[in-house]
Parts: C-alpha cells; sequence; structure tokens
C-alpha cells in the first residue's frame, strides 16, 4: 500500500477526533529501510497525535524496526510477552516482538520503560510453562544483560 494512501487515512482518522494512530506491520515484511522512510513523513503528517507502531519478527527484523521507529519519532511500540500473538497468514510467519527483547533494548539504550523487566521475565516464564513450549524472546533464554554492581537475573 502507498505510504501516501496510508497517511490519507490517517489524516482521515485525525480529523475525525483520534489522538492516537498505529501503524502496523502485521505479517513482518517490512525492512528498517522502508520504516525510515515512512515514519518521518508520519510524524510530519500527524504532528498533533501520537503515533505508535506495531512490527512482527517474522524474518528477525522487529527490533531493527523499532530502531528505526525511535530514531524516527514514534513515541511507542506494542509488543507481547514471549512473542506470543501473531498474523497466521504468512507461511512461517512468528508472533509480535517480544516484550521483554524491547523492553531489554530500550532500557540498554537508556530509554525508561517504567517496565520491570525481571517482573516480566517471571511473567513470561510462567506462561512458557503453562504453555509447555518455549517462547520467541531472546531475552526470556538468555536472560538480561547484568551491569557492573548489579544484582543476577
Amino acid at each position: 500500500v502507498p505510504a501516501t494512501r496510508v497517511l490519507d487515512i490517517a489524516a482521515q482518522l485525525v480529523d475525525a477526533g483520534c489522538q492516537e494512530i498505529g501503524f502496523g506491520d502485521t505479517t513482518g515484511m517490512a525492512n528498517p529501510r522502508q520504516v525510515e522512510e515512512f515514519f518521518p513523513l508520519a510524524r510530519d503528517e500527524l504532528a498533533d497525535v501520537q503515533v505508535t507502531a506495531h512490527f512482527h519478527n517474522t524474518r528477525g527484523q522487529g527490533l531493527a524496526n523499532v530502531l528505526a521507529a525511535l530514531q524516527a519519532g514514534v513515541d511507542s511500540f506494542e509488543s507481547s510477552f514471549g512473542e506470543l500473538g501473531g498474523c497466521p497468514v504468512p507461511p512461517g510467519a512468528t508472533g509480535n516482538i517480544a516484550s521483554e527483547d524491547l523492553v531489554s533494548m530500550l532500557e540498554e539504550m537508556g530509554i525508561s520503560t517504567g517496565i520491570d523487566l525481571r517482573a516480566l521475565i517471571e511473567a513470561s516464564r510462567a506462561a512458557q510453562a503453562v504453555l509447555g513450549r518455549p517462547l520467541g524472546s531472546h531475552v526470556l533464554s538468555a536472560g538480561p544483560v547484568v551491569w557492573e554492581g548489579e544484582g543476577s537475573s
């Protein structure tokens, strides 16, 4: 879908009173270059509303897309713990970006999320146990980075 068409629809939503507009890559086909080209246009067009992005990790580019969108001025991001959820249409598609990975990356970059990463990891581990299968979060598997002077995870 051409960016101009997407932004025209977004502008109509703003005219109807929307204060937040979310853009989703629900098939996980976007790459960081596309993201860095689209979101500055969205920010310019939608200067007075909150812009949210929703990425999937189908081809392993979810967090790279978050970084590109963050640098383009996106205000918030949607994710799901353990990479649960997703779009079943594309063959081999995985879920949403994992909240644990997103929170870990942002916090390591010095961007406060207000989310207790250790509590999030524990909740994801509990969900993993209930589901009886591994979830798709790298931080859930490897653990968060522990900086000098911090306790272990």
